[in-house]
């Protein structure tokens, strides 16, 4: 069976009809019997062709797993049940495999669902679309900006807990592969007048609920702000709460959403304090009060809360209270200042709320589009959902219903042409003949209200303009005059007389016969919300703020941008986002969801059938049908069409060979079917009529059920040949294996007697050849014992003659040395006498030193001073002696070494010692100083022409002269010296030019400080009072301060006969001017090289940070 059969189609085990263009008969009875029908199945979802009707189910439903979001993947529109699913992936493989932009129009009156099938539609986008960190943190970013716009533009209304109060339309961009990139979003009025009045059983913007329920105490304390909702005059109490709702666990996933979107903790903290303000400014309050030339002005009551506004908002409490009393006209060069009774003190303030937080809310799209846009410049592919307001019918239908439902009209009208449009250019594409089909043009409508001269938004901004005294009531009046003869609006005093006795429209209304239906507008309201106007002392006010979001969002108040023109009408700014959206709309391939609400008590199951014909009717889905109808009402590719109905014909079945177009005609030519009943496309079958459909799918319904029939025969006589030829081979297998069996048996026996035989062959032969071998061993090892033995005999009657021989020898030498002791005893005895052995020891003694003498001559060490090395002594007795005379050879080869020096060497020498003394073990820095010498005159003074007038100026011998870094006692900073000693004076000049900067006698010094550490920074200390140490003690640093501070001290003992103090510690004193200045060394990491950094922390401290 082929692998498309297996799939579940829009046609089988159809609950009502998928598509409405096959329902048959099509009326607006039968439409909405299959919408109950479908929604009591839990179908919430109906195709008018490519359109897709959404009803609200009112409950969760299990059809948006990952499971299904796989099923729906990659596949036909039509090839499945209908689902949001399938337009989302449509609009996606076009966008990505045709390089089409496409645009999602979501439509519907409040409580339909619009929001969530925007959430759905991008949710599936998202989850088809590249993996990746970088594309997912897109997606993650393009997701959570949803739950941001909810918090500050829905609110719960009398038909939906969370209804958009703006419109929105996101275009998502995406790169060659179908990625997202990011994207752009523009919203369309918000609702602002929310923010101040609600209607009963309403509730404000939903981030004030939540940021009273979630936020923490600490927050709470520094927007200033309580928990109870009732001590806010902009919160309606009607229904604060609402079921199934937590605004606290809300505002966490807001606060997560922002973080995640890309906002900065201060962008977020400051979101919130404007939100704490407006929420705040409901609970200013006016008094009356009565001046001296008799006119009202207004004082605010308790000035506490406008106090703690302007702590939040960082505002001059002064500037915002004149604000809110005065009001400030300019006309040319002339100001003119006004102040506001308590009614118009009330409308600034809530003026300034509405203001405020509308143009909050514009920040944070803005903010958003920040993060979300594309980071490339490479082309891009679109894709734009519009979830915006539907039309909206109430009983007090004011400005803001008018604007919606001028909106709507031009999305009807748009709707209109690119569906007849896209069929139309399918039909010519596919050459079928058509017919143009007539239709209802909204166009008069969309002309009575946008026209640019006598449009309704024309006069109503040239209303607004015009000077003099301007009402709704003369609005009305210029409507009645220019409009009256205008089929499509309706007034109590308009011209036609067909009107004049309709007692329904009261005086202050007007009405528009729009496509869904008749509207009664009243017109109170109407100029003060198109003027939208706050007064430009607020703007100003708000501007001269401390908060940098406040004053962002209004540049207007800025006095050197300050302009006497009117900024444009709310109308007019409406107007232009709607033609840019039309605009924008038409350049993409529109796929549409129409929202349908189906009871107005927001449950489940319940199907409110009135509620959803009004809705049927005036989003023209009746109109839409018939559309599609008009040509034919089904369409299906050759491949798809033959391999769904190809088991219907005996010559398509079960494979065909040719080409599809061809199969669909030997198809159809077999089944009869009249000719007038379909036409051939170059691609596609186009089938007129919905009966036909029904008819081939009964058919192919009786073919499969007798297929069904055919494959259960062949499997059950394959099953039985099958288990036939496996007996069969079971049978031959275990005959197979039993003769096998008692072959291997047979042969295991053979195999085992040739074995055995073949064992005690090769056994016996084995035995043999081993007592061959054996004998043949024994025979040579005879010989050789033989051989040995009498070796040895003959070795031991040697060895016992030579003993002898030996001990001949050695009783003669014994017998010998014993005669010749007898006879020198016998000759000398006569000379000894009492004092014999005291000269023997003598004779011993002096022997044995003539012998260390001579010996201690050949082994004396090298001449060096340092050599440490000395022959060890031969006897105990001369240790005191051996060691005198290691000491006496050290003293002397010391004095031939000094005799060797210069005197300008030994002096250098007594230099090196005299810093030992000074700072061996003290100064981590000494040991790097021990190798080298100590030159002195560095710079050679004398020679070089550059220091010629320095030269100059030094009357006295050079002592030293290098380059140092004297450290400035104000700030820290290091500077280039020449620091010249001679006998009497110490010199500071500058390295560049040689001009002397200091002179100082040695004289003044009283003492030098350096620290533990390897730096070169040494402090030398002045005598107070001396002229030199007016400014204060020195600091220098250089890598040559053993050397100098050497120099110094044996220069300063030459001088005075006395030594001065050279203190060495990690903490020391030096003198500032009049301060004493404590200089701290620390361990830190150094940025230029191994130089100490000074840094001058206070007047009291100065830190050195050394390696």
């Amino acid at each position: 069976m082929a692998k498309s059969e297996v799939k579940t189609s829009l046609l089988d085990n159809m609950i009502g009809v998928g598509d409405s263009v096959l329902l048959e008969p099509l009326t607006e009875h039968t439409f909405l019997e299959n919408l109950k029908k479908r929604f009591d199945h839990s179908e919430i979802y109906t195709y008018i062709g490519s359109v897709v009707i959404s009803v609200n189910p009112y409950r969760h439903l299990p059809i948006y797993t990952p499971e299904k979001v796989e099923e729906y993947r990659n596949r036909n529109f039509y090839e499945l049940s209908p689902h949001i699913y399938a337009l989302a992936d449509e609009a996606y493989r076009s966008l990505r495999d045709q390089d089409k932009d496409q645009c999602i129009l979501i439509t519907g009156e409040s409580g339909a669902g619009k929001t969530e099938a925007s959430k759905l539609v991008m949710s599936y986008v998202a989850a088809v679309c590249g993996k990746g960190a970088e594309v997912n943190q897109v997606k993650e970013q393009l997701l959570q900006s949803n739950p941001v716009l909810e918090a500050f533009g829905n609110a719960k209304t009398m038909r939906n807990d969370n209804s958009s109060r703006f419109g929105k339309y996101m275009d998502i961009e995406f790169d060659f592969k179908g990625d997202p990139l990011g994207g752009v979003i523009s919203n369309y009025l918000l609702e602002k007048s929310r923010v101040v009045k609600q209607p009963r059983d309403e509730r404000n913007f939903h981030i004030f609920y939540q940021l009273l329920s979630g936020g923490s105490e600490d927050l709470l304390k520094r927007l200033k702000l309580e928990r109870d909702f009732k001590q806010y005059n902009y919160l309606g109490l009607d229904s604060a709460e609402v079921n199934g709702m937590d605004d606290a666990a809300n505002f966490r996933t807001v606060k997560n959403a922002m973080q995640i979107v890309g906002f900065m903790d201060d962008e977020a903290e400051s979101v919130l304090e404007v939100v704490a303000a407006v929420l705040k400014l409901g609970n200013i309050e006016f008094k009356p009060e009565s001046r001296v030339n008799g006119l009202d002005e207004s004082r605010i009551q308790d000035k506490n809360e406008l106090k703690e506004i302007c702590e939040l908002l960082g505002q001059d409490q002064a500037v915002l209270e004149r604000a809110f009393s005065f009001r400030t006209v300019e006309a040319k060069q002339e100001k003119v200042s006004t102040t506001l009774n308590v009614a118009q003190a009330y409308y600034a303030r809530d003026a300034l709320a509405k203001n405020l937080y509308n143009r909050l809310f514009t920040w944070l799209v803005n903010r958003i589009n920040e993060s979300i846009k594309a980071q490339t410049k490479v082309r891009k592919k679109v894709m734009g959902v519009l979830d915006i307001y539907g039309f909206e019918i109430f009983e007090n239908n004011s400005f803001e219903q008018f604007i919606i439902n001028y909106c709507n009209e031009k999305l009807q009208q748009i709707f209109i042409e690119l569906t007849l449009k896209e069929e139309q250019e399918e039909y010519i594409k596919e050459g079928i003949e058509w017919t143009h089909i007539e239709y209802f043009n909204n166009a008069i409508i969309c002309e009575l209200i946008e026209n640019n001269t006598n449009g309704i938004l024309a006069m109503l901004d040239e209303e607004c303009l015009r000077p003099g005294t301007v009402t709704d009531e003369t609005f009305l009046e210029k409507l009645n005059q220019v409009c009256a003869i205008h089929e499509r609006f309706e007034s109590r005093m308009s011209k036609s007389s067909r009107f004049l006795n309709d007692t329904t429209l009261p005086h202050n209304c007007f009405r528009i016969q729009h496509y869904a239906g008749k509207v009664m507008y009243h017109v109170e309201g109407f100029v003060d919300k198109n003027n939208d106007l706050l007064y430009r002392d607020l703007s100003q006010a708000m501007w001269k703020t401390n908060h940098m979001l406040v004053k962002a969002l209004f540049p207007e108040g800025n006095p050197a941008k300050m302009s006497l023109k009117r900024p444009p009408t709310a109308g007019s700014q409406f107007k232009a986002s709607v033609t840019t959206l039309m605009k924008n709309l038409q350049t993409k391939n529109p796929n549409y969801i129409r929202c349908i609400k189906p009871n107005d008590q927001k449950a489940p199951h319940a199907f409110t059938e009135a509620l959803v014909c009004h809705q049927v009717r005036y989003l023209g889905l009746m109109e839409n049908v018939r559309v599609r109808r008009a040509g034919y009402a089904f369409k299906q590719p050759y491949e798809s069409c033959l391999e769904r109905y190809k088991m219907l014909c005996s010559q398509t079945w079960p494979h065909w060979r040719q080409g599809t177009r061809d199969g669909v005609k030997v198809l159809l030519t077999e089944l009869r079917i009249p000719a007038e009943e379909f036409s051939y496309g170059r691609s596609k079958i186009f089938i007129r009529n919905p009966r036909t459909l029904f008819e081939l799918e009964d058919l192919r319904k009786r073919r499969l059920e007798d297929l069904a029939t055919l494959i259960q025969k062949i499997y059950r006589g394959w099953k039985c040949r099958t288990n036939f030829l496996l007996l069969k081979k079971s049978q031959t297998t275990i005959s197979a294996w039993t003769r096998r069996h008692f072959q291997r048996k047979k042969y295991l026996h053979l195999k085992s007697v040739t074995v055995l035989i073949q064992s005690y062959i090769r056994g016996w032969k084995a035995r043999k050849l081993l007592r061959e071998l054996k004998h043949q061993k024994r025979c040579e090892e005879s010989a050789t014992t033989i051989a040995a033995y009498w070796r040895g005999t003959q070795a031991r009657r040697e060895l016992k003659r030579l003993k002898e021989e030996a001990r001949r020898k050695h009783a003669v030498a014994v017998i010998w040395a014993y005669w010749l002791g007898l006879k020198v005893r016998r000759e000398y005895r006569k000379f000894f006498r009492a004092n014999a052995g005291r000269k023997i020891y003598e004779f011993t003694i002096q022997r044995i030193m003539q012998k260390y003498f001579l010996e201690l001559k050949k082994k004396l060490p090298s001449q060096s001073p340092t050599e440490r090395t000395w022959p060890a002594r031969p006897y105990l007795f001369l240790d005191n002696t051996h060691t005198e005379l290691k000491r006496i050879f050290h003293l002397w080869r010391c004095k031939e070494y000094r005799d060797q020096f210069t005197e300008q060497k030994t002096a250098i020498f007594e230099e090196k010692l005299e810093a030992s003394e000074l700072f061996k073990d003290k100064k981590a820095l000494y040991t790097n100083s021990v190798r080298q010498p100590f030159h002195g005159d560095y710079l050679e003074i004398s020679k070089n022409p550059k220091y010629q007038k320095l030269n100059g100026a030094v009357e006295e011998k050079i002592v030293l002269a290098d380059v140092v870094n004297k450290i400035n006692r104000a700030n820290g900073k290091r500077a280039l010296r020449i620091f010249v000693l001679t006998k009497s004076k110490f010199i500071i000049a500058d390295q560049k030019s040689g001009q002397i900067k200091s002179t100082i006698p040695v004289m003044d010094i009283t003492s030098v400080s350096v620290s533990k550490q390897t730096d070169g920074l040494f402090a030398i200390h002045l005598k107070e009072g001396s002229t030199a140490a007016a400014k204060g003690d020195f600091l220098f640093t250089s890598d040559r301060l053993i050397e100098i501070i050497t120099k110094l001290y044996r220069t300063i003992f030459f001088k005075t006969n006395q030594k001065i103090n050279v203190e060495i510690n990690n903490e020391f004193l030096v003198q500032f001017n009049q301060d004493k200045v404590c200089v701290k060394f620390i361990q830190g990491a150094q940025k230029n090289g191994n130089l100490p950094a000074c840094k001058r922390k206070n007047n009291r401290l100065l830190e050195v940070t050394v390696p």
